[in-house]
């Protein structure tokens, strides 16, 4: 297990539901943190709470469907903190659900891929190099078990880019100390979800971490938080390693 007292990690959408847990989680574990939303006044809370920890912490805000304040946030992010050790790629949007999934729109494509992989590989693209310098890092960039939904295609096929992103990245980054994955959150009753999904958005930790904390050098593989629901930390390690 990797001991991530005093790493930096990033966390995209951070001010509620899975971000706001594994930010949290993080920070118990002695984890600073840099919370991202879509503005500062979101993460208020969450800051104070983190502070009060003793964790350091950073805030920063930023559209994700907007390339000049994805690179405005990550200068500032680069600027302000040590390094960034750890990237929880979080943020997401789900497009419309359209009843007659013929009529997906071009914008539902567009807004989709600008926001849940143009902006996901352009976070990468800036903060894994800086890791394969310090030859340490992890990356979690969130996924989803989505399948056979038609009528949310553009959603779906945005999260399938991202696992061909990390899968095709995950050759060169063997024995480099730095590890990519996959994190599907599972079905959650967030604002994404929405409020008929079976699981709680608490429910993906302990599984959100187990990627962060593993120490096998392996990438491209994809974790489903929801597998190690109710499981103690050290339990969830022990079933991700085989033991």
């Amino acid at each position: 297990m990797s001991n991530i007292q005093g790493k930096w990690a990033l966390v995209t959408g951070a001010s509620r539901g899975v971000g706001l847990h594994i930010s949290t989680a993080l920070a118990d574990l002695g984890c600073n943190v840099v919370l991202h939303s879509r503005s500062k006044d979101h993460l208020a809370a969450q800051e104070a709470k983190l502070k009060a920890q003793g964790i350091s912490t950073f805030v920063v805000a930023a559209e994700l469907d907007d390339q000049q304040q994805v690179d405005a946030m990550l200068d500032e992010v680069l600027a302000n903190v040590p390094r960034i050790d750890i990237l929880y790629n979080n943020a997401g949007i789900m497009t419309p659900f359209r009843q007659d999934p013929w009529q997906t729109t071009a914008d539902d494509f567009r807004r989709s891929f600008e926001v849940n992989v143009i902006s996901l590989a352009r976070i990468c693209n800036r903060l894994v190099p800086r890791m394969l310098e310090q030859k340490w890092g992890r990356v979690m960039n969130v996924s989803s078990g989505i399948a056979n939904q038609p009528e949310l295609i553009a959603y779906a096929i945005s999260k399938a880019a991202v696992d061909k992103y990390v899968r095709d990245f995950a050759p060169s980054l063997a024995g480099t100390g730095v590890m990519m994955n996959l994190l599907d959150p599972g079905w959650l009753r967030t604002d994404l979800g929405g409020p008929n999904a079976p699981n709680d958005p608490s429910s993906v930790i302990p599984g959100a971490l187990v990627p962060a904390l593993l120490d096998d050098g392996i990438s491209g593989r994809f974790f489903g938080a929801q597998d190690y629901a109710g499981k103690s930390l050290a339990e969830a390690l022990a079933q991700a390693q085989g033991i």
